[in-house]
């Protein structure tokens, strides 16, 4: 392979580690053995510290198709909890109310769930990367600020619920750039009149990229001395 030249990829992001702490392995490994310094790599769409799964790693000149590669399609696989919400939607923060449930049931749920799918307006996390007067609103948030963030269009192509064990659920989601897994959650609870908050999330595709052709991160020292072209 041909890493000045440009690769693309698909690196597997494990649990707590960061996207940043993975372009950053991977370009002190190839810059070793290439004997570049400074040499160019970057990801095509960030996936949360408390996410798992594909990551797209771009190289040399094909930093260049990030923008390209982060309007691809997306397919991720989501644990949610129902009557419960936090802060930042997700894990990271503790539980800062509760919800009924005893009025859900799994048809409603898979219901609400189609209402979803098309071009909706959502509001993203206040605990994200989103620029809000030129800072990050999660600096606005760990600062003690809770504004709401102006909701943005995504797109959603298709949801499943693919397991229900009340209050848990799994659900399947194919959608385009932008879309926060985090918000839908809080929305999916707002929809069943009750709360939900993220409690695992995998990322499995990337345009044709599947987490099924990822390269574990803790392996790709090895993996780098197959594929390198000096």
């Amino acid at each position: 392979m041909d890493f000045i030249a440009g690769e693309v990829l698909a690196i597997y992001k494990p649990y707590k580690w960061t996207s940043f702490q993975i372009v950053n392995k991977v370009r002190y490994h190839l810059s070793h053995k290439l004997g570049i310094k400074r040499f160019k790599v970057g990801h095509a769409g960030t996936l949360d510290p408390l996410a798992t799964g594909v990551l797209l790693v771009c190289t040399g000149k094909a930093t260049k198709r990030i923008e390209e590669l982060q309007s691809h399609t997306k397919e991720y696989v989501a644990d949610i909890m129902l009557g419960a919400t936090t802060p930042s939607y997700d894990m990271e923060h503790p539980v800062n109310a509760t919800y009924p449930t005893e009025h859900i049931t799994e048809e409603l749920i898979k219901e609400k769930l189609q209402t979803f799918v098309g071009n909706i307006a959502q509001r993203p996390p206040l605990f994200s990367a989103c620029k809000v007067d030129g800072k990050r609103a999660y600096d606005l948030a760990r600062k003690g600020s809770d504004m709401e963030l102006a909701p943005k269009q995504v797109q959603i192509d298709e949801i499943e619920l693919l397991h229900c064990s009340l209050p848990q659920i799994k659900i399947r989601v194919v959608c385009g750039k932008g879309t926060y897994i985090r918000s839908l959650a809080r929305d999916i609870g707002e929809a069943l009149e009750s709360g939900a908050y993220l409690t695992g999330l995998t990322r499995t595709r990337v345009g044709e990229f599947g987490v099924e052709n990822c390269i574990n991160p803790e392996e790709f020292p090895e993996w780098l001395e197959k594929h390198i072209v000096l």
